[in-house]
């Protein structure tokens, strides 16, 4: 928005209303003429990869974030699997053991970051 003089404010505002329209999702003032593209490109519906039904300008945001389906790394193998499945994999992942260079006792890949503390 930007400051009018008052003698112009009359035309700007006939102006305005002839040619600007206010998005209806997004407040976003929008030219009349590119009305149909905005909502086509920013509010249009999509299918995401997990079937949900989402506005293409918010894809993104929920690929990254919020899809089941988002690649998520194993904090004890770093394998990369869908992020639905992490927890269940990490459970199993978790209870593998390794050998103690230290002790030589069996240590499961859950304690591993803690074992130094106490090893030995």
């Amino acid at each position: 928005t930007k400051d009018i003089p008052v003698a112009n404010f009359i035309m700007h505002e006939i102006h305005c209303s002839r040619n600007i329209e206010v998005c209806r999702y997004c407040s976003e003032s929008i030219p009349k003429s590119e009305m149909k593209n905005h909502l086509d490109s920013e509010h249009g519906q999509v299918t995401c990869k997990c079937r949900m039904k989402i506005e293409k300008s918010l894809l993104k945001d929920h690929e990254a974030s919020a899809c089941p389906l988002r690649p998520a790394l194993c904090q004890y193998c770093d394998i990369q699997l869908a992020f639905d499945k992490l927890q269940d994999h990490e459970v199993y992942c978790g209870a593998r053991t390794e050998r103690c260079g230290g002790c030589g006792r069996n240590v499961m890949m859950k304690d591993l970051k803690e074992h130094p503390r106490v090893c030995g």
